[in-house]
């Protein structure tokens, strides 16, 4: 398998053992030499310490105390020291002449400030100085400390840095050596360990398998009390409970096959419903148009009653008409067969075109038109949709206006919608029919409603419309009147 388990526990633990190894190559290699220096130099400023003291007490300088203290530890740290006196006599020295001599010219060297400019500075006291500088006859690095005694004397001690460096090389070969073994002892342990691990998962996935196909027979045999044994014996009881749940599921879902055929005869009957209540109507809108057109044509002889009884046919039929084009469109809204194009429009404009489009009847009832609106504010909707719901609103409000006959429309931006609002002055909808005004042919008052044509539609297309928009729609009492709104998108 590509991407097995195994494979992924080997790749990781081998690539955690090379990232260590690389980890002390580039410790080894980056900051041993540092550690390495600050250790030095406090051995540097412990002999330092040790010679002053002897100094100041004014000891003599060859004795057996003083070569049993320093000579050991200056040969442990490899240190090479040179002690004068003020006058440049040598006072103490540990090596040969030749080096002693050349101890002595790094040591004037420092006195009249010539190595400083050639020497990096480590760490600076009032007595003395720690710098890291190159022998410029052998070009060998080296730590040097300079300075003063108590009692005037004047000193050097030096300690090469070549054999740190060498030992770091050495450690670091010694290093690659010992991660080679490490990493293929590793490579074996790891595999044979995976292999222990995974043997059982593969069993599961097995068993997940043949679970998938509903095969419940399957069950893990391999045991163990660890975490895998565990994710077995509960593979085992799931599988006995999937079993015995989708029994269970097999039953409930043929009582739900029963209820989703009931629910499909329901719709059946609905659409039914409407089909015959549109079929039937359009036969006697036709002979209603037929016979009223026939009478204009001269079928009766007197002609105010001709004239009046054509009216009232032609009316009727126009009512009638309106109610089928109602419900085929509430029946379109309702099962989805309706398509909306949605656009950017001013619904400024769409409201000011619905308002002029009503005039007369505004001005046959005397409404006092309040407009609370910006010149141009834009939306996105289906604009023609839209416009109904608008055209709904204004239509029942001038129906319904009363008392002060003040129709008030707003257009209200919010953050990322456009409220628009009908208010109408009059009567209040009762509280108990609120929630039913956006049924179909519900009606508060049928005599009203009759008087001015209604048959209960034109607010279950607007509920239909806005919730296909998925956007806010309602009505709110006020004390002086009633106000319908929607909502549409800003973007």
């Amino acid at each position: 398998m590509k991407y097995s388990i195994k494979r992924q526990m080997t790749t990781l633990f081998i690539g955690m053992v090379v990232f260590i190894l690389l980890a002390v190559f580039v410790m080894n290699g980056n900051f041993l030499e540092e550690y390495y220096i600050h250790n030095k130099m406090q051995v540097l400023t412990q002999i330092y310490s040790t010679l002053d003291s002897f100094l100041l007490q004014e000891e003599e300088i060859n004795s057996e105390a003083l070569n049993d203290t320093l000579a050991p530890l200056a040969e442990k740290s490899n240190i090479a020291l040179i002690v004068t006196d003020a006058s440049g006599q040598v006072r103490i020295k540990m090596r040969t002449d030749a080096e002693n001599e050349e101890l002595k010219m790094r040591l004037v060297g420092y006195r009249f400030g010539i190595n400083q400019k050639s020497s990096e500075l480590l760490e600076w006291q009032e007595s003395y100085e720690l710098r890291k500088a190159t022998d410029p006859v052998n070009k060998f690095d080296y730590i040097e400390m300079w300075g003063e005694f108590s009692n005037g004397n004047v000193f050097l001690l030096r300690s090469p840095l070549e054999s740190i460096r060498e030992s770091v090389g050495i450690t670091n070969r010694f290093l690659a050596y010992i991660g080679v073994g490490v990493i293929l002892i590793s490579i074996m342990l790891v595999w044979y360990f995976s292999s222990k691990i995974t043997r059982p998962v593969l069993e599961l996935a097995a068993l997940s398998q043949r679970m998938a196909n509903l095969d419940f027979n399957a069950k893990y045999t391999s045991g163990g009390k660890n975490e895998i044994g565990i994710l077995g014996s509960s593979f085992n009881k799931m599988s006995e409970k999937l079993e015995q749940t989708i029994s269970e599921l097999k039953s409930a879902n043929n009582e739900l096959q029963k209820d989703i055929e009931k629910k499909e005869q329901m719709e059946e009957m609905r659409t039914e419903f409407l089909g015959n209540v549109s079929h039937e109507l359009k036969t006697p809108i036709a002979l209603i148009q037929g016979y009223a057109e026939g009478l204009k044509e001269g079928v009766s002889d007197d002609a105010a009653s001709r004239e009046f009884y054509c009216d009232v046919i032609m009316d009727e039929a126009n009512k009638m008409n309106q109610m089928v084009k109602n419900l085929l469109t509430l029946n379109q809204l309702e099962f989805g067969n309706e398509e909306l194009s949605f656009e950017r429009f001013n619904v400024v404009e769409l409201v000011k075109g619905v308002i002029q489009s009503c005039d007369i009847l505004i001005q046959q009832k005397g409404v006092k038109v309040n407009c609370i609106m910006d010149d141009a504010v834009h939306v996105w909707a289906d604009e023609f949709k839209a416009e109904q719901v608008i055209r709904n609103y204004i239509s029942n409000a001038l129906n319904h206006v009363s008392g002060e006959n003040i129709m008030e429309i707003k257009i209200v931006k919010k953050e990322e919608t456009v409220r628009i609002s009908v208010f109408n002055t009059g009567k209040s909808i009762p509280e108990e029919d609120i929630e039913c005004i956006w049924d179909k042919f519900y009606k508060v008052d049928k005599a009203h409603t009759r008087e001015y044509g209604g048959n209960g539609i034109g607010l279950s297309i607007v509920k239909a419309i806005m919730e296909a928009f998925h956007n806010d729609y309602g009505v709110k009492n006020y004390d002086n009147g009633v106000e319908f709104f929607m909502e549409l998108d800003l973007q």
